[in-house]
């Protein structure tokens, strides 16, 4: 609707859509998505400041839902962000600061004890952003991680190569999705690697800013949780058919699909997820956590938990299973009051699955893919994505079967590993 580089750095102002509303909630957005979140507020009667890179202010935003933007430098620090949702403050009373991405977390707590806002401070965001604090509060409370070491000390990094078993993973502290993972097979290739990101003498590449972990193959699951006043409102599990790891470093279909409703795995999950945001303190909002079930002996591990929705289309996944959108749950959240407090969702209990990857072609034509159970096709260029639903579990796990094959053949592009996630 409002695509003109002029209105860089400017707050747009939409006269008709102001009236009557009296709160306002500035949103931090570093990459393209939150439109539904947006659309929420505004249908809530909340003012929305959107704060983005300028690269990204031409996307198609929900406009109409949006008060205002303001742009940062594309290669803005939090810093920046701070400042700018500062200058928001000058001419309006800001009631909630939210950050939309995972990279946003931070910027928005900070901006919050910057100016005083209620919510998540920056110290206890870092629990959902810090991989090594995220373990070493969960090993405290006995929900079990793999094996885990800092890399601040070489004495440290030793006693734990002797002690557990490899491969062993190094990953990065604050990076999100498998980027930047490296796995390692012996110890020799354990110091090449940390010399080798030693050598890069940037201070975002320093070997503190990195852990390691033992290495488990197993099935990986994620829980998807709306969370009110401290208890689970509702929730979605699933389990990855192509890991994230495994897709973004050999290529290939990442699929994700519902976890039978009857299933132990469900049940199990459920319980360590109540545990797990309940001992991290998480009141309000979404959060997102992946475990893994070790595939020799049943064991569940906490693999890492997010304060926001989880990417990959999984609120669509959700959304069609189970009747609610995780974006709009969380606007309903953030913008409840003691007027209009939150109320929780109506809850389906169908199934969802979606296949997902790179396409070979700009626009790929999936026309020819007809069966009734596709519900929802991805626009995103070259991507190609389909979301499956139907009431049986079993439909659902054929068709991800079949199109995982076929879109393979037809459409699939494998795109070179990326080292560090930098877009």
């Amino acid at each position: 609707m409002i695509q003109n580089s002029r209105l860089k750095n400017r707050v747009f102002n939409f006269e008709s859509e102001i009236l009557n509303m009296k709160n306002y909630i500035v949103c931090i957005a570093s990459e393209f998505k939150g439109n539904e979140f947006f659309e929420e507020c505004a249908e809530q009667n909340w003012h929305v400041t959107l704060i983005t890179r300028e690269k990204l202010l031409d996307s198609p935003w929900a406009w109409a839902s949006l008060s205002g933007a303001k742009t940062v430098p594309d290669d803005a620090d939090i810093e920046d962000y701070v400042r700018a949702v500062a200058n928001v403050a000058g001419t309006h009373r800001i009631d909630r600061i939210v950050g939309i991405d995972e990279f946003d977390v931070l910027s928005a707590a900070k901006a919050r004890e910057h100016l005083q806002i209620e919510g998540m401070s920056k110290s206890h965001a870092l629990r959902f952003r810090d991989k090594l604090r995220m373990r070493n509060v969960a090993s405290r409370a006995r929900i079990a991680c793999p094996e885990f070491s800092a890399l601040f000390n070489s004495g440290e990094i030793n006693d734990f190569l002797e002690k557990t078993p490899a491969p062993w993973i190094i990953k990065p502290r604050t990076e999100v999705n498998a980027f930047g993972i490296r796995k390692c097979k012996t110890k020799q290739q354990v110091w090449q690697t940390l010399s080798e990101i030693d050598r890069r003498n940037t201070w975002r590449d320093h070997p503190s800013q990195f852990l390691i972990e033992r290495f488990i193959e197993g099935n990986v699951y994620h829980v998807d949780s709306v969370v009110a006043g401290g208890r689970i409102a509702a929730s979605g599990i699933s389990r990855y058919g192509t890991t994230p790891m495994k897709v973004s470093h050999d290529g290939g279909v990442f699929t994700t699909s519902i976890v039978p409703y009857k299933s132990k795995e469900r049940r199990t999950l459920e319980r360590l997820n109540k545990k797990l945001l309940k001992i991290f303190g998480y009141e309000q909002g979404i959060a997102h956590a992946e475990f893994l079930e070790c595939a020799e002996t049943g064991k569940f591990y906490l693999l890492e938990v997010a304060a926001r929705v989880g990417g990959a289309y999984i609120a669509n996944v959700l959304e069609q299973a189970s009747g609610f959108n995780l974006w709009r749950e969380w606007a309903r959240l953030e913008t409840a009051t003691d007027e209009n407090p939150y109320k929780m969702p109506k809850i389906r209990k169908d199934y969802a699955g979606i296949t997902l990857c790179l396409a070979k072609e700009e626009k790929p034509d999936t026309s020819h893919y007809t069966d009734s159970e596709i519900v929802y096709r991805v626009s995103k260029p070259k991507h190609i994505g389909l979301i499956f639903h139907s009431p049986k579990h079993e439909k659902v796990t054929e068709l991800l079967q079949i199109y995982t094959e076929r879109i393979t053949t037809d459409f699939l592009a494998v795109a070179p590993t990326k080292e560090r996630y930098d877009d």
